[in-house]
């Protein structure tokens, strides 16, 4: 799943493919504004994201999809 977040005052948004269920990030989001602490998130890799609660501007979670194999017909 893809997850942007956006950053006060800057221009660019960071951008982090993880394998996270879309409900556990959302919870995680919440928890790390509502107590004003930082927001860690792990990407596909295991690279960790940390971001300052306070700098948040939006969190954009991507639809959750399975990843398609082969040369199906749409």
């Amino acid at each position: 799943m893809e997850i942007k977040i956006g950053i006060q005052n800057v221009g660019r948004e960071i951008v982090l493919e993880s394998t996270q269920d879309a409900d556990a990030v959302a919870k995680l989001v919440a928890e790390a504004i509502s107590g004003q602490t930082e927001l860690r998130l792990q990407d596909e890799k295991g690279r960790q994201v940390i971001v300052p609660a306070k700098v948040i501007g939006y969190v954009e979670l991507g639809a959750q999809e399975q990843r398609r194999v082969g040369f199906g017909a749409l």
